[in-house]
This record gives structure tokens, sequence and C-alpha cells, in this order.
């Protein structure tokens, strides 16, 4: 009960951060504590340092630039009368703020008849040129427009009723329920896209996966929805490594049935938490070391104020392991592997010997004893990272990727219908799997809404891939 309450304590006033005390590869050690208590003399040790001064980066030069010259009115000499001369100038940098630019396209279409027809009484035929192609045929959304109102949503988490309002300042009605409907018409002309990344993402040799709970409206209020999200590749595109890929998949429930039908026939690396689920895939599973790391997190907060105990000696060893791969960040998979083999593979020999005898001495109702026997019954899943270069230590990717829904989730709270949940969706995995390989969302978006109604419904989506697209890395005001 005590653990229970110094835990509940800390997850509501204390902070969120599981970082360890340290500077640098500085760790306070557990035992080289033990060490030193036993040892009455105080020494004391002086660190000097060179602090280096924050210098602001100037703006980008290919913002437009507006020059403004504040001269001096009198140019002669307060001393002797002479003229001044010019001896050179000093300049500094403003950022202007302009506000987003809405205007209207008038589409015109002249209609053309024959003369030599209409004298001869015979039917006059009406010649026109057909209607511009729109992502949404009969409506005044535009590509921008569709780009924006998603990325304001499922990049930056402004509900729709907050974009409503916004563009009343601009003195346009533009109803959350017409936003809503254009929402969904995006997600059906968008899902060739999704599927098409879909294929590409089970073609990878490591997928990471998770999932939270989402409110559906339409569902029966007693049940849990959930977002799946599935991914590859890391935040940022790696020249010739995996496909940077991210996609969610909304189901109503959490049942195993859904990742193994989602990774149907995929037999490559999975990485995941210790949810079940995930056994019935067909894929090699491999486990995250966060998780458990934080559960001893977990019983070190739970501890009496100022003691230490076996959660410090866990933390630390993990983080010992952590920082091996700090060292080998960068690196190819083969040597990653090689350092994996040399420096890790003892450590963990330690870590599970100290698992195994203090599985005997701790309760395991206690924190620290679900600590170690989730740690030990992850085991083989949790070591496995060391047998394949190209895996990760954890499956933080995932609960990065994960983190944007939940942001957005706490605005606008909740689904109403799971149609409506599908094209979310949809329209987060685009989004996420465009930052992902560096695109800017907006354009990324808007490029797939004037290319896609070009189509045919045979046509190759593959140059539509964010791999294949070269967009401008600036933002685009909208």
């Amino acid at each position: 009960m005590l653990e229970q309450w110094r835990l509940s304590r800390h997850q509501r006033f204390g902070a969120s951060s599981e970082a360890l005390p340290g500077q640098g590869e500085l760790f306070n050690e557990a035992e080289q504590e033990a060490e030193t208590i036993q040892d009455e003399t105080a020494v004391e040790e002086t660190v000097t340092y060179t602090r280096s001064k924050g210098r602001r980066s100037r703006l980008p030069e290919d913002l437009p630039r507006e020059r403004v010259v504040v001269d001096i009115e009198d140019k002669t000499c307060t001393c002797c009368g002479g003229e001044l001369h010019a001896m050179g100038e000093e300049t500094s940098e403003k950022l202007e703020f302009i506000p987003a630019q809405i205007k209207v396209i008038e589409q015109v279409r002249p209609k053309y008849s024959c003369r030599t027809c209409e004298r001869e009484g015979t039917a006059v035929k009406i010649h026109i040129a057909p209607v511009a192609l729109s992502p949404i045929p009969k409506s005044i959304a535009t590509p921008s427009l569709l780009a924006q109102i998603i990325t304001a949503k499922f990049q930056y988490s402004l509900p729709l009723y907050r974009q409503e309002s916004l563009f009343k300042q601009y003195g346009i009605e533009l109803s959350r329920k017409v936003m809503s409907q254009w929402m969904l018409r995006s997600a059906d002309l968008l899902t060739p896209v999704w599927r098409l990344l879909h294929e590409h993402l089970l073609q990878q040799a490591v997928i990471w996966a998770d999932e939270t709970t989402l409110k559906v409206v339409e569902v029966d209020n007693r049940s849990k929805s959930y977002m799946w999200v599935y991914g590859s590749g890391g935040d940022q595109p790696a020249e010739g490594g995996p496909r940077n890929i991210v996609l969610y998949e909304y189901q109503r429930s959490r049942e195993h049935r859904h990742p193994a039908s989602f990774l149907n026939g995929y037999q490559g690396y999975l990485q995941v938490d210790g949810y079940a689920g995930y056994e019935k895939t067909e894929a090699t599973l491999a486990g995250c070391l966060a998780h458990a790391r934080r559960k001893f997190k977990e019983a070190q907060v739970a501890q009496p104020k100022g003691k230490t105990g076996k959660a410090d000696w866990a933390l630390n060893h993990i983080q010992k392991l952590y920082r091996i791969e700090t060292g080998a960040k960068g690196k190819l998979p083969d040597e990653i592997h090689r350092r994996r083999q040399q420096q890790a593979n003892p450590l963990l020999d330690q870590f599970k010997a100290w698992l195994d005898k203090s599985a005997l001495h701790v309760p395991p109702q206690s924190l620290l004893g679900k600590a170690i026997h989730y740690t030990l019954g992850q085991w083989h899943k949790l070591v496995r990272y060391v047998d394949d270069g190209r895996l990760g230590i954890d499956n933080n990717r995932a609960e990065r990727a994960v983190k944007p829904f939940v942001i957005g989730r706490k605005n606008w709270l909740f689904s109403n219908t799971e149609k409506g949940a599908t094209a979310s969706a949809i329209l987060y995995s685009l989004v996420e799997t465009a930052k992902a390989n560096g695109l800017v969302p907006f354009d990324y978006l808007a490029h797939l809404f004037t290319e896609l109604p070009k189509l045919a419904p045979d046509d190759s989506l593959e140059y539509l891939l964010p791999w294949n697209v070269t967009l401008s890395a600036q933002p685009t005001a909208a």
C-alpha cells in the first residue's frame, strides 16, 4: 500500500521524465554509492568547463526580404562641422508575420456555338471546355484548402470547430459539418496510397507496432475502440536504409486477430511491447527494454525517500546497455551487431543472473517483484536485439508515432462514427509518413490532391510515394 501511495503521488505531482541523474558519460552507479558510504572522508572536486554563449542563427535566405534603411538626418560632424562619409553599415533582422491569404479562384469556361448551324436551322451544339479536375468535384475545396484543414487537425491537433471560427475571421462560412464531409472524401481519395504504403511496409525487414484507445460514439459505450500504429524506419529518412512508413489502422477492439490480419504473411521482425496479442502473428517478436525499464523506475519511485535498493541497480545496469546503443548510433547494422555481441552480451548475462537470484527473494506482488517477473517473462524477446543490428533496443519509435494521435485526442476527444475513425487513421498515416520522410505534410498532401484526380484506376502510384517525391522544404501559406 505504501508503494502504491508513493507511486500515485509521484505520478500526480512528480516529474514525468524517466531520465537518470548524470551528465554526459557520468552515471550515478548504485554500487559506487555503497562503497562511498563506507568512506567517511569527503573529497571535494572542482570541475571547470567553458560555456558557449548561444547565438541566434540567421533567418533563411530564401524568405522574401524587405530592406528598411534607418538613417540619421544630420550628416555633419558635431565636432568640426565637416561632412560625414559612409564607412559601412550595421544590419539586424526581424521576422514579420503575414496572416494566411485566402483568395477565390473563378474558373471561367467560355461557351462556343456555330453561326452556320444557327443560320441553317440545324441543331446547335454548344462547345465548352470540360470541368477542371478537382479532388472533390462540385465543391469549393482546392488541394491547398484540403491540405490546410487536414494538417491543422492531424498535425497541429486543431479541431474542426476551432477551424470553423478561424475561417469566420475572414468572412467565410465554412461549417465543421462540411469540413467533416471533406475529410471523409479526402480519406477515400488517399486510400489507394495508404494501401500501397501497406504493401511496402510488409516488405521491410523490421516493423514496429503499438496501439492506444479511441472513443467512437457510434460503437457501444461499454467497449473500447483502438487505433493501431505500424511502421518501419526512423524519424528521418536514412540513405540506403529501411523505408520510413507510419500507418494507422482503426479497429473496434484489441483482439489479436487485428495485428494478425494487418501483418498477414509477414515473417520478418516485429518490435513490440509485452502485449500477448502480437504472439498470434507470423513475425519474429523483439521486445522493448524501455517497458521493462519503466517498471523498475516505478519501483524506484515507490521506495522510501533517500533509500537505494535493487531497483537502482537494475536501472543503472539498463543504462549501461543504452550507453552501448548511443556509441553505436549511426553505424551500419553489421557494426552495431558486432558491438552488441562484444559489449552488450556480457551485461545481459549479468542482468539475467541478477534477475533469477532476485526473483527468489523479492515478493512477487511488490512493484519490484512485478518488474523482475515481467522482465524474466519477456527475456527471450528483450535480448533478441543483439542478434540483428537492424533491431532497436526498444520500441520507442512506435510510442513516438502514437504520441501525435494521443495529443490530438485530448482536443477532439472522440470520433462520432467508425467511418470517421477509419478516415482519421488514413489521414494521420499520410501526415506522419510525410514527416518521417522529411517532407512538409501540407506540401505533400497538396501534391497528392493535385495528382490523384488525374490518374486512371490502373495507373501506378509509385511516383506519389514520399521517398519518390521532391518538394520544397519550406511550408506553404494557405
